[in-house]
């Protein structure tokens, strides 16, 4: 328009007639074609080739390396509807490794993936959507730009659904199933560690001692005509013998499962392991009813744990165990004046037991500053004791 003077004045800048958002919708549109033709064609190479070839050795090896490459495209999609849709779709968890699995046990992991599964059905089902959606947004471009940004809503709605639909995790279900895969492992591991640790004590110490005892009498039988006195001080060596035996017996039963943890419950149990510690220890237990006997025993070894930990290595004048229950979950705080430095990877048992709570849906959290005071904070779910099952 002119100004005051007569002079036209500057022209206003260009503007599209779109905006930068519809714009990106467009784009995601006209690349359907390529991405869904470049997915289309590994999905029925790779199937194919894997399947025609499962009469060989290679063919099924083949078939798991195509649902891991799948991985990689379900991946770059994701992108793609993160960076021109807004529509951020989560990432599924990594497939799980075994430790201690074989070659086998991880192919057959690999060829069970439902994630490479999912990625290649979106993958197939892809090619004729993508062939839809080009031509209607290159068309809608010269002949029907008025109405465009509605149809690339509409069509760019139908992407959002199928890439959450195929390309996102299954509601939380594969991160917990490979969650409880690795509880597993800990269970299985921590079982079988408990079982050679009870091999090697009944081996070293009361085997070993009712062995001695075993030939002390005999010896002393063939002694008891011959030299009474002397049979009599072997049996008396003996006797000696079967009471070291029996309490090495009756602490083996303690580390397995107490009888005070039986009989009378977590309170009493954790005030007698705490007047067995070389620290002065005060226990406050507010339980309104005794938990699961699982709950119960892993709780109680947990305390002991920590407090050997205390009288070994913190170098502490008191500590305090406190032990609740809140709603769904019984809580465990141990507390020490000690130097503090504890940290849970410096040493096997304090990861073990974290590993330990973990296999149960449990948390353990240490908080230990040089100088103290350390505090350890467990958390176990609260599982009712069943009646006759004690």
């Amino acid at each position: 328009m002119p100004g005051p003077d007569g002079v036209p004045g500057p022209l206003a800048p260009a503007r599209f007639a779109l905006g930068g958002h519809t714009w990106k919708e467009i784009a995601h549109l006209l690349l359907n074609l390529p991405m869904a033709l470049l997915g289309f064609t590994y999905v029925v190479t790779a199937v194919f080739t894997s399947g025609f070839l499962t009469l060989t050795v290679i063919g099924l090896p083949l078939l798991a390396l195509s649902l891991l490459g799948a991985r990689q495209l379900g991946k770059l999609e994701r992108a793609r509807v993160r960076a021109l849709l807004g529509t951020r779709v989560d990432e599924p968890s990594p497939l799980p490794v075994t430790r201690t699995g074989g070659p086998a046990q991880r192919l057959w992991a690999a060829l069970k993936d439902p994630v490479g599964w999912r990625t290649l059905l979106y993958d197939f089902i892809r090619l004729p959507w993508g062939i839809l959606t080009f031509a209607v947004t290159l068309t809608s471009l010269f002949v029907l730009w008025p109405v465009l940004p509605f149809i690339a809503r509409g069509l760019t709605n139908v992407d959002r659904a199928m890439a959450r639909g195929l390309l996102s995790p299954s509601d939380e279900l594969e991160r917990r199933i490979a969650e409880l895969e690795s509880d597993r492992g800990v269970v299985v591991d921590t079982a079988a560690a408990d079982l050679r640790r009870i091999e090697r004590d009944l081996h070293d110490g009361a085997q070993a001692r009712l062995v001695n005892l075993a030939m002390g009498l005999g010896l002393a039988k063939e002694k008891l005509l011959e030299d009474p006195e002397y049979a009599a001080a072997m049996v008396e060596e003996a006797h000696g013998e079967v009471k070291l035996a029996l309490q090495e017996l009756r602490d083996l039963a303690r580390g397995i499962h107490p009888a005070v943890l039986t009989d009378r419950g977590l309170d009493a149990a954790l005030s007698s392991v705490a007047s067995r510690c070389t620290v002065p220890v005060r226990v406050t237990a507010d339980l309104p009813a005794r938990p699961a006997p699982a709950i119960e025993g892993i709780a109680y070894f947990t305390v002991s744990e920590l407090l050997q930990n205390i009288s070994k290595h913190s170098g502490a004048r008191s500590a305090t165990v406190d032990v609740w229950r809140s709603r769904n979950r019984l809580l465990i705080q141990v507390t020490d004046d000690g130097r503090g430095g504890a940290r849970p990877d410096a040493g096997s048992g304090i990861r073990g037991l974290s590993e330990r709570l973990g296999a149960v849906d449990g948390l353990f959290v240490v908080e230990s500053p040089q100088g103290g005071p350390t505090v350890v904070t467990a958390e176990l779910p609260w599982r009712d004791r069943e009646e006759g099952r004690d």
